[in-house]
């Protein structure tokens, strides 16, 4: 499976962005993804995780509330709507994707099989 990411940029304090994650290769429809991100200096945390239906959601406390991830199935893709961002939201974006068999959601990077490449948020002040 491999995953693309896409839609970083600059944006300004309370602004919104999306970002998107697509993924192509064997099964790369029916998986649980995550998003996770990582900051200058810092570790990598988790963001949001969706099931493999899009019902089931979970999200870190420091985004609950302002951050959204949906899912098409058709598409093969992930999305993650950051509104009313702030300055401590920027980061590398990740998104990522459990082994096919999982079912769960997880916030933890351990339980995921396979990684995109990454896109960049910058929230100015």
């Amino acid at each position: 499976v491999q995953l693309q990411a896409s839609g970083g940029g600059l944006v300004q304090v309370g602004g919104s962005l999306r970002v998107s994650c697509t993924a192509s290769g064997r099964a790369s429809g029916s998986r649980v993804m995550g998003w996770f991100r990582q900051a200058p200096e810092k570790e990598r945390e988790f963001v949001a995780t969706i099931n493999k239906s899009g019902v089931r959601k979970n999200y870190a406390d420091s985004v609950q509330g302002r951050f959204i991830i949906s899912r098409d199935n058709t598409k093969n893709t992930v999305y993650l709507q950051m509104n009313n961002l702030k300055p401590e939201d920027t980061a590398v974006y990740y998104c990522a994707a459990r082994h096919q068999h999982e079912t769960a959601i997880s916030g933890s990077a351990e339980g995921y099989s396979y990684w995109g490449q990454g896109t960049e948020v910058t929230v100015s002040s």
